[in-house]
């Protein structure tokens, strides 16, 4: 990263410094981005954006108007900048009167490219494009792409909200789904001086086996070359294929109801199972692929945060001193070993061990125990350690190579219940991608207006998109059948 220096006469936001996170996601190692995307119902012809970036976007946070600069010292400050509107948005042309199948093409190879663009250090980190030529998805597209060092998805997605109102009444505030939350349930189940003591012995060991996981897989130990992961260096500069899938949230409730489980461990189980069937898949496929590649040790990076929330707040909520939902950069990353598959002859039997329900009830096993963990408290303050005494570039690049080191990068957001709009532009779609990581394979996930979208970004020429996408839709299918056509009674 470029050092834009100051001398004494130039005066830096004294109470905006960079926080350390943002130091380690824009610095020489890592450089993420998050790629937001607004779906239009409507063409985009008449949509105001030059009056929305200045007077709606950039009044947000000072960060969307400034520069990231290191003083003598060589701390980092958020350093207020005059904002060139036209620097920031694009809108590319193309040609008209073609079939649907260039634009959709046109529009995957252009998120492909500026994916792999960096942002310049002389102006803020962010931008946003403007599509006004229709796809199969939509009339028209936004995307916004920000940089993660001005904040985590949280926040970002947070920001944008607020520039959308609801397109049944604008009057009315967006609402969100409540935070599911098992702490009530586990306080009832854990009564009793055994079953705490328990609890508590349990925890110590789950924390410690959780932080010499986490910090052997950023140190030393990474996964093999498997059908998901390369293993080759420099991904992050190779272009990316990124595809979404829709599903809807009425169906992943029915099962979560059947299974007694939560939404994210149903969700979860529908990724880890429809991974292992595209590595199973490509394993026999491809006589290049050993065929124990498909059940081969992968590992997910599972992105977590820290913050104890119940939804997105406003803005103004938001940069409050001491608020509930900072702005800024509060995760944490969890490892988690993909379940393996459990097949007679490559088909699935009926006991339950090998069921695609067990990929499910694995979900629901892991996250509830990593839950009963401090690993993703304690792993953060000893990148804190490790930031003051080797510097924000050292912790840099241990996040790298626990990027690098695993199989699939993993995310996932709460979005609004009602359909947005911006503008008086209805929003039909929204999903969003982290990009500029060395994985092979990332994955998102947000809800919006009744469907949870699934965004894959994998390494172009090395996965095949289409048939990963045809797993996870069968995944689906199959633990939809398992758990409620033909499924148990629920234990919920």
């Amino acid at each position: 990263m470029e050092d834009y220096s100051t001398d004494e006469n130039e005066v830096l936001l004294a109470d905006m410094p960079v926080s350390p996170s943002g130091q380690y996601f824009n610095s020489s190692v890592l450089s993420i981005s998050i790629l937001a995307v607004l779906e239009s119902e409507v063409p985009l012809d008449n949509i105001p954006s030059m009056t929305l970036l200045q007077d709606v976007f950039l009044p947000i946070n000072p960060r969307f108007s400034s520069i990231m600069v290191g003083d003598k010292k060589g701390f980092k400050k958020w350093k207020r900048v005059e904002v060139q509107l036209e620097d920031h948005i694009k809108f590319p042309s193309v040609p008209t009167g073609m079939s649907p199948g260039f634009y959709d093409d046109y529009f995957n190879d252009y998120l492909s490219k500026i994916s792999l663009d960096r942002f310049a250090q002389n102006r803020p980190l962010w931008e946003v494009h403007i599509l006004k030529y229709p796809t199969s998805n939509a009339a028209g597209h936004i995307i916004f792409k920000l940089h993660h060092a001005l904040g985590d998805g949280f926040s970002l997605m947070g920001a944008l909200l607020s520039c959308l109102q609801r397109a049944d009444n604008p009057s009315l505030p967006l609402t969100f789904p409540s935070r599911e939350s098992s702490s009530r349930r586990d306080g009832k189940s854990t009564k009793g001086i055994f079953r705490y003591l328990g609890r508590v012995f349990s925890g110590v060991a789950n924390t410690v086996s959780d932080i010499g996981s986490a910090l052997v897989k950023g140190s030393f130990v990474t996964d093999g070359q498997t059908p998901i992961r390369s293993g080759k260096d420099g991904a992050e500069f190779r272009p990316s294929a990124i595809t979404t899938l829709t599903f809807s949230l009425d169906q992943i409730k029915q099962i979560k109801a059947k299974l007694g489980v939560t939404i994210n461990d149903v969700v979860t189980g529908i990724i880890f199972l429809g991974t292992r069937l595209y590595m199973q898949s490509m394993s026999s496929s491809h006589e290049d692929c050993n065929q124990q590649q498909g059940n081969a040790d992968a590992t997910a990076l599972v992105v977590l945060n820290t913050r104890a929330i119940g939804g997105y707040k406003t803005i103004e909520e938001m940069v409050k001193p001491n608020a509930e939902m900072p702005w800024g950069n509060h995760f944490t990353f969890l490892h988690v070993s993909i379940p393996k598959l459990s097949h007679n002859n490559g088909a699935f039997t009926d006991e339950s061990n090998s069921s695609p329900i067990k990929f499910v009830r694995k979900a629901h096993t892991i996250i509830k125990r990593k839950r009963n963990s401090a690993a993703v408290y304690i792993t953060g303050r000893i990148l804190e350690i490790l930031r003051k005494f080797r510097g924000h570039e050292a912790v840099a690049r241990y996040i790298y190579n626990t990027l690098k080191n695993s199989s699939i990068g993993m995310s996932n957001l709460i979005g609004p219940v009602e359909q947005m709009a911006l503008a008086n532009h209805p929003i039909k779609g929204l999903y969003f991608t982290l990009v500029g990581g060395p994985e092979s394979l990332s994955i998102t996930m947000i809800s919006y207006a009744g469907k949870l979208r699934v965004t894959i970004r994998m390494e172009e020429g090395f996965m095949d998109s289409q048939r990963f996408s045809s797993c996870i839709e069968n995944a689906f299918d199959m633990i939809f059948k398992a758990a409620v056509q033909n499924g148990p009674p629920s234990n919920s």
